[in-house]
């Protein structure tokens, strides 16, 4: 199949701003309109960390957060000194903004299968707020759904005692203190006349690869917040750490060859870690800001020796 890095115009009518990496290209453009404009069977995986909730990446809601005020995204108390970052404030959503985010992910789902060849495979961010409206939403658009995986990070989410009611429960939280953060493991379902090695062998996808060492890749990851060294590459809202990207795009690849998109590029995190293993991969961004941030972020992401890799036989 042809590579797509040699297809920027691939389903605009327009030309399109581009920028290549190594073995990856970048876009800046609709996601959405990209994906549902692939041909049939074109992508072996997808990684992505969507706007969760869709509405808080609107316009009008990065305008309030970088305003530090209303909107969907709560600017945490800066109780030790130490600024955090703005989150999303889920539980904000009513239920027209539950449905948009339901068609939203169904349609999406859609189009997603079109693209995949069958037995690729998705690996999506959500958070245990909304995971199972768009768990459904993506089964409903025809994504087999194949588990969660748990990256293991304390977070800011959770844990304050009742609103405006402090010192009157002090011994009750509203909710528990977060300390994950699920992803969504998806699979373009296999043809039925097909077992997984059939798949391999005439898509090569069907399965998740194995660790360097041989091991099965596990769904439970040790992380940590990113580092703030990688904030100050790409000072984006949602940056996941190379560490724990750096996993996943290598198990979306079975045969540890092929190409995964992210669509919902952002900064261009998910695109930094193919690179740093040699992958190749396709970003879309509708955001131009984001878009500028991720030219100048991904050869910087890619570039970082995590220490990890510096234990002997460590791939990462």
């Amino acid at each position: 199949m042809e590579s797509l890095a040699q297809k920027p115009k691939l389903a605009f009518s327009v030309e399109l701003q581009t920028a290549f990496f190594g073995k990856s290209l970048i876009m800046l453009g609709d996601g959405f309109a990209w994906l549902k404009g692939l041909p049939e069977n074109s992508l072996h995986a997808i990684v992505t960390d969507p706007p969760y909730g869709v509405k808080e990446y609107d316009s009008d809601q990065l305008e309030k957060m970088k305003a530090g005020k209303g909107g969907t995204w709560r600017i945490p108390p800066s109780f030790d000194g130490n600024v955090r970052s703005p989150l999303p404030r889920f539980t904000a959503l009513d239920q027209k903004e539950r449905t948009r985010i339901s068609e939203y992910f169904t349609e999406w789902s859609i189009n997603a299968v079109q693209a995949l060849r069958p037995g690729g495979h998705v690996f999506i961010a959500t958070n245990s707020f909304i995971a199972p409206l768009v768990y459904s939403a993506l089964a409903q658009g025809g994504l087999e759904f194949r588990g969660q995986l748990m990256r293991l990070v304390r977070t800011l989410r959770g844990g304050d005692r009742p609103k405006n009611a402090e010192k009157e429960f002090p011994h009750v939280s509203a909710i528990p203190r977060g300390c994950y953060e699920p992803w969504g493991i998806f699979r373009k379902p296999i043809p039925k006349s097909m077992t997984v090695a059939d798949c391999l062998r005439e898509f090569e996808t069907g399965g998740v690869r194995r660790l360097p060492n041989g091991n099965p890749f596990e769904d439970i990851i040790q992380s940590t917040r990113t580092p703030d060294v990688e904030r100050e590459i790409a000072n984006h809202p949602s940056i996941k750490p190379q560490s724990f990207l750096r996993k996943i795009t290598y198990a979306s690849l079975p045969l540890g060859k092929g190409i995964i998109a992210d669509p919902f590029m952002g900064s261009g995190s998910t695109i930094a870690a193919a690179e740093a293993l040699g992958l190749q991969s396709v970003g879309v961004e509708i955001n131009p800001e984001y878009f500028q941030l991720a030219q100048n972020a991904i050869p910087q992401l890619a570039s970082l020796r995590l220490p990890e890799e510096n234990l002997p036989g460590q791939l990462f």
